[in-house]
């Protein structure tokens, strides 16, 4: 006798926002490549969701409105709307500052009667960056951090990596890292040359990589080199479904603001920042050994 076609999975509800959050996390890998898209941003940004519209989700992860009531289904939801109340539910007694930008902005493209002044447009960025600001402090893993601590501690060589708008990011966190008696590499991948910069990592050394959807692939060839050669590997990255994250020793997450369709640095600037403030703490480097000497040509 012929058995029934099983479904392709029997999801089961979870209890709260945080424990769908798992499930999709845990399911990742299964999703299509439309949902996988969803799932990331609900992994991004989680705070959003009791707020967003069907319509919004699906013009960031660029898919028809329809995906997400898949997605919702495939998770154990008659639609969209019975998930979003799991998340107005863990969200309602805590209005996040991304959810304060999200109204305001909303209000601003809505209001067609009066034009925004180039002041209220630079306000608007001002406050997407103070909204990254905000979620890095509240969701900064203060285990993740001090495990990334002890990876640039004991680095022999210590190689970061960021492509395209990370650039800027890895830049400054080299240029920081150089204050220290450490063996800092920039790979800028100057003429392609990514694999012939990364020819040297060895086992005790460290590749620092800074990436964020859609993910840079250059960054991924590297990690690839560096982990073939024995390398440990700090990730910074938007979420741990990143393709990023599965190859990190340690993962610091960091979510930007975003102001009309444009990501601040600001919070991964403060956070790379920090990191070094914390090496050099734990380095015991001297004031002096880190500022430049007064007659130091700038």
């Amino acid at each position: 006798m012929n058995q029934p076609a099983q479904p392709e999975s029997v999801p089961v509800e979870p209890l709260d926002a945080q424990g769908l959050l798992r499930l999709i996390t845990a399911d990742f890998e299964t999703l299509p490549r439309q949902l996988k898209r969803i799932a990331t941003y609900m992994s991004q940004q989680s705070d959003r969701i009791m707020v967003d519209r069907i319509s919004d989700i699906a013009r960031e992860c660029e898919v028809h409105p329809s995906a997400i009531v898949r997605f919702s289904q495939r998770f154990g939801f008659s639609g969209f709307s019975e998930m979003q109340a799991l998340f107005r539910e863990a969200y309602t007694h805590k209005t996040t500052p991304v959810q304060n930008y999200q109204q305001r902005i909303r209000t601003m493209i809505a209001n067609k009667s009066q034009k925004a002044s180039g002041g209220d447009l630079a306000r608007e960025c001002v406050n997407a960056s103070r909204s990254g600001l905000d979620r890095l402090a509240e969701e900064l893993d203060d285990e993740a951090f001090d495990k990334a601590v002890d990876l640039v501690v004991n680095a022999d060589n210590i190689y970061v990596v960021g492509v395209r708008r990370s650039f800027a990011v890895a830049d400054y966190l080299v240029y920081n890292l150089q204050h220290t008696n450490k063996r800092i590499h920039l790979i800028s991948g100057l003429g392609g040359s990514y694999r012939e910069q990364m020819r040297s990592v060895r086992a005790n050394d460290l590749v620092i990589a800074i990436s964020f959807t859609p993910y840079g692939k250059e960054t991924q060839h590297c990690l690839r080199i560096g982990q073939h050669h024995g390398a440990k590997t700090l990730i910074i990255t938007d979420t741990q479904l990143s393709p990023l994250a599965k190859r990190a020793s340690a993962l610091l997450l960091v979510n930007e603001g975003s102001s009309f369709a444009f990501r601040s640095l600001s919070a991964t600037l403060c956070l790379c920042q920090a990191l070094f403030i914390a090496v050099a703490y734990r380095l015991e480097l001297k004031v002096d050994e880190i500022q430049e000497p007064a007659d130091f040509d700038d």
